[in-house]
C-alpha cells in the first residue's frame, strides 16, 4: 500500500470511529465510551507519528508548494494531541468529555478532508508511484515505534 494509501484507509478507520461514537453516544456506557475514544487515542496518535516523521518531511521536499498546508496539519496534530491527552484522563462523566470529543471529531473531520482534497494530489504528482510505495512500507513499518502518549508525538511538544 502506498503512503497516501495507506493514510487514507486510516482516515476510513477513524471516520468509522467518530460514526460510531456519535450513533452510541445516547444509549453507551461509560466504559463502551471510553473504549471507542480510547481507540480514537491510540490510532491518532500512531497516525500523527508516522505523518510527521516519515510522510511530511518526504511531502515537503518533493512538493514544496504543500509546506503551508503541511504546517497547518503539524498545528492541527498539536491541537489534537491535547484533546487526546485530556480525554485519556478525563471520566466520560466529567461535564466536558462529550464537547471535547466533538471538537476532536470535527478537527479530525476537516483536517483528513483538507489532506486529502487540498494537498495529497500535489503530493501524489511529485513523489511517484515507486517512492510512495517506498514510504508507506516505512510508514506500517514505523507504527510500531509510534508512542503510546499522544503528548509524544513531535508536534505535541512544539
Amino acid at each position: 500500500m502506498d503512503a497516501i494509501e495507506l493514510l487514507i484507509h486510516d482516515h476510513r478507520r477513524f471516520e468509522a470511529l467518530y460514526d460510531a461514537y456519535e450513533r452510541s453516544r445516547p444509549v453507551a456506557t461509560d466504559a463502551e465510551k471510553q473504549a471507542l475514544v480510547d481507540r480514537m487515542i491510540q490510532g491518532l496518535t500512531a497516525h500523527a507519528f508516522i505523518e510527521e516523521t516519515i510522510f511530511y518531511p518526504a511531502a515537503r521536499q518533493a512538493a514544496p508548494q504543500t509546506t503551508d498546508h503541511i504546517l497547518e496539519s503539524i498545528e492541527e496534530h498539536h491541537v489534537a494531541a491535547w484533546l487526546l491527552a485530556e480525554l485519556r484522563d478525563l471520566d466520560p462523566q466529567e461535564e466536558m468529555y462529550e464537547a471535547k470529543v466533538a471538537v476532536l471529531i470535527e478537527q479530525m473531520r476537516h483536517h483528513q478532508e483538507e489532506e486529502e482534497q487540498d494537498w495529497f494530489p500535489q503530493v501524489r504528482a511529485a513523489l511517484g508511484a515507486q517512492r510512495l510505495e517506498e514510504l508507506g512500507g516505512r510508514m506500517q513499518a514505523a507504527r510500531d515505534e509510534a508512542p503510546a502518549d499522544p503528548l509524544d508525538v513531535p508536534s505535541a511538544r512544539a
